[in-house]
């Protein structure tokens, strides 16, 4: 594999950024860089929750249904694949409780896991109960029948399966006995060795006192119990607490060759370099928009070179915090935008119109941040998308 790539060059272009209200500023992008591709992370085992390509002339209200463009959605997830992550799907990344509705997910899981299966690439897809009606609370059979419903799904199309946090759960769970009741029958049922994924409330309000606490110490131990009963059947788990303190100390705790995969956006570099003794492997939402340096990082990191691997990707990180700033979970609006710069998708349009949940001035620092990380792989595109992005918002 080559050394990190060479500098792009191109005639470089200026235009006009809002900086603060009412404030505009010249700002001249860089010349870009490329990274060299990794094909296969040997060194962690890596994955990329992806976002979806929603079709920008059906209607994608929230009340109407979801339509999906999806020959964009697949071309994406071949992107990270052949720079050597495995996709994982139908993650919060993909708007699960945030617009895809479960026909849409059922569909994107079965289209996703035979481009999988033909590609021989990884692949791990989301199982949750967002087919029940939101905003109530269900009896614990419901909420078992529809956990198995979607990891039933899964199977069936060859999929390893994400347990993924459950709304309705977390509304009718009375103490942690129930938690340990439906995660106890839902993974004793797979077929195959499952993964866990913790959520915390930063990227879903709705999954408040996960575990059956309040406080996140005593969470954790729940969760810690819950993993040792079921370590048989668990491969390995993502945690997204944003913490970068609690996630070290978990992952020393865990029942033996239990996996941990970080789903920290801010502090993954270090997570994954790890330490002596542990490290974290990644199943990050970041990677949808970082895959080109994360890639080339990986390939250091395969090759021994720890502190090439934190160099390469420490750009990163501003434009990570950026784009998972609170509001947490409009991190998706974020990465959407950087596919749509970067001409993955033709157009800037999400399901349930989730585009407008940044503001342009968040909008315009993402821009500069991705081109201070070199991360718009053709500047040229990028300067001239953001033109008409700012046109349209009354920036000229």
């Amino acid at each position: 594999m080559d050394r990190p790539g060479p500098i792009v060059t191109m005639k470089l272009s200026t235009l006009r950024l809002p900086v603060g209200p009412g404030k505009l500023e010249q700002y001249r992008i860089g010349p870009g860089r490329s990274f060299p591709t990794v094909s296969k992370i040997e060194s962690r085992k890596a994955y990329a929750a992806a976002h979806v390509v929603a079709d920008p002339l059906a209607e994608n209200g929230s009340e109407m249904g979801t339509v999906v463009d999806w020959a964009a959605t697949l071309r994406f997830r071949e992107h990270l694949w052949l720079h050597g992550f495995g996709v994982a799907e139908a993650m919060d990344t993909a708007q699960r409780g945030m617009g895809l509705d479960w026909n849409s997910t059922r569909e994107l899981i079965r289209r996703s896991t035979a481009a999988a299966a033909a590609g021989k690439y990884a692949i791990v897809c989301g199982a949750g109960t967002d087919q029940l009606p939101s905003g109530q609370s269900h009896r614990l059979n419901e909420i078992a029948g529809a956990y198995q419903e979607q990891c039933d799904w899964i199977e069936k199309c060859g999929g390893q399966i994400v347990l993924m946090a459950s709304r309705a759960l977390a509304a009718t769970a009375r103490s942690f006995d129930d938690y340990r009741e439906i995660y106890g029958r839902i993974v004793r049922a797979c077929r195959d060795r499952v993964l866990l994924h913790w959520l915390g409330p930063m990227f879903d309000p709705f999954l408040s006192r996960y575990w059956g606490a309040d406080n996140l110490d005593e969470a954790t131990e729940n969760f810690l119990t819950l993993l040792f009963e079921l370590a048989d059947q668990i491969d390995g788990i993502k945690v997204s607490l944003l913490d970068k303190g609690r996630e070290i100390a978990l992952r020393e705790k865990l029942p033996p060759g239990m996996k941990l995969f970080t789903g920290d956006d801010f502090s993954y570099p270090e997570l994954i370099a790890g330490n002596d003794t542990h490290f974290s492997h990644a199943l990050l939402g970041i990677f949808d928009g970082i895959a080109p340096a994360a890639s080339a990082a990986f390939g250091e990191l395969d090759r021994g070179n720890h502190d090439q691997f934190l160099e390469i990707l420490k750009p990163t990180v501003p434009l990570a915090h950026h784009i998972f700033q609170e509001p947490t979970y409009y991190y998706k609006t974020g990465l959407v935008f950087l596919a749509y710069l970067n001409g993955w998708q033709v157009h800037f349009r999400m399901i349930g119109g989730l585009e407008s949940a940044r503001s342009v001035l968040h909008l315009s620092r993402l821009f500069v941040l991705a081109d201070h990380a070199g991360l718009l792989s053709n500047p040229e595109l990028a300067v001239e998308r953001m033109r008409v992005f700012l046109k349209l918002a009354g920036v000229e």
